[in-house]
């Protein structure tokens, strides 16, 4: 069964905002850890001290995934195709580089590498009926 160009979008964009709930509780869930919103509250993580500039910095790269929801739709095919295989990969590098030892982010940090795998895939298999066709056939025609 042939997938609509329109269906790809669809996907890989509901995809994005999967991945973007479950990073929200993920850290939603860490809040409820005890001690951990008072430390955010003391204006650290950990050992790292949270100012406004880290906080930019951490809103921006958020942002990267969260941008593909709407993006996913707005690209150019070929654009479309590309940065979704990019974004899904610093995704799951973002994911892991910021993972907490916590046994739920584990769980849901596997989910999301899970769904970003699928969004590259999903993406590296997309192909519009003109690209499908081999190269032979169009120098014959």
């Amino acid at each position: 069964m042939a997938t609509s160009h329109n269906d790809v979008r669809r996907r890989l964009s509901l995809t994005w905002v999967f991945v973007m709930l479950n990073m929200l509780y993920a850290d939603i869930f860490s809040f409820m850890s005890p001690g951990t919103l008072k430390m955010f509250m003391e204006g650290r993580a950990e050992e790292i001290v949270l100012t406004p500039m880290l906080l930019l910095v951490f809103a921006v790269l958020t942002e990267i995934p969260l941008a593909m929801v709407l993006l996913s739709y707005v690209l150019p095919e070929r654009a479309a195709r590309w940065s979704n295989i990019v974004v899904a990969a610093f995704t799951v590098v973002y994911i892991w580089g910021g993972a907490s030892a916590l046994p739920h982010y584990y769980f849901i940090a596997a989910i999301e590498t899970a769904a970003c795998a699928l969004i590259a895939w999903t993406a590296w298999q997309w192909r519009t009926a003109e690209a499908r066709v081999p190269a032979r056939q169009l120098v014959a025609e």
